[in-house]
């Protein structure tokens, strides 16, 4: 269980837990001002749930395939005050439907040739059989506005791949973040931002999580996730 200032993820019968990249996604990612939001592979439905709290007139959507993790999202909604702004559905993304959405969050599986687990909920959470790249922008192309946003987290290698099948499909980044451990180490984490306007540059920004000893948390990571860990 993880608790945060304004909700409760319970993630006992989940394959991918509540971890820090994500929660800096969900800080991150700009989200506008009402709208109609929608949450691909919500897991526990962390992101669903921080985009609420963000955005406190938007209408969120949650779509999630595993049983298991659908089931526990549909509690962690309905236990949270955010219940009648959020929606979870059991579906997979490439046959979902609804009218256009202006932003659309995704932290999506990315390892291709690992080592499976015997697990299949855990691979089905971290391995793209089932949502790859080509089907995933596919699908976000079908489902955002014109004028919407697309954000997305990613390794580093992972995202200039993305990048790339984005591309052709019409979608261009414009901003990035690039995420740290500390100072020494290298980025291990990319979020970026999409949409249908073609960009020269992306703006870039960087954060790392902790100061250069690895123990203290940086005050740009201590201010962004401010609104919703319990300690800081």
């Amino acid at each position: 269980m993880f608790r945060f200032k304004q909700f409760t993820i319970h993630q006992n019968r989940t394959a991918m837990k509540v971890c820090t990249d994500s929660c800096v996604l969900g800080a991150y990612a700009e989200l506008g001002t009402g709208g109609r939001l929608l949450d691909i592979g919500t897991g526990t439905g962390l992101l669903a749930l921080m985009a609420a709290q963000r955005n406190p007139t938007a209408r969120i959507d949650a779509v999630e395939i595993d049983p298991a993790a659908f089931g526990q999202a549909v509690e962690n909604v309905n236990a949270s005050a955010f219940s009648d702004r959020v929606r979870v559905v059991q579906s997979r993304i490439q046959t979902f439907s609804s009218e256009p959405y202006d932003r659309i969050l995704c932290n999506p599986p990315f390892y291709t040739n690992h080592l499976r687990s015997p697990d299949q909920a855990v691979n089905r959470a971290l391995h793209n059989d089932e949502l790859p790249f080509e089907e995933l922008l596919a699908s976000v192309v079908r489902l955002l506005k014109p004028e919407g946003q697309f954000w997305v987290l990613l390794p580093p290698s992972e995202m200039q791949r993305l990048v790339l099948i984005a591309e052709k499909a019409g979608l261009h980044p414009y901003q990035q973040l690039e995420v740290r451990h500390n100072d020494p180490k290298p980025v291990f984490r990319t979020i970026a931002g999409f949409v249908f306007d073609r960009f020269s540059t992306p703006k870039t920004e960087q954060l790392s999580i902790f100061n250069p000893d690895g123990k203290i948390y940086t005050e740009s990571f201590r201010q962004l996730l401010q609104p919703f860990y319990l300690n800081f």
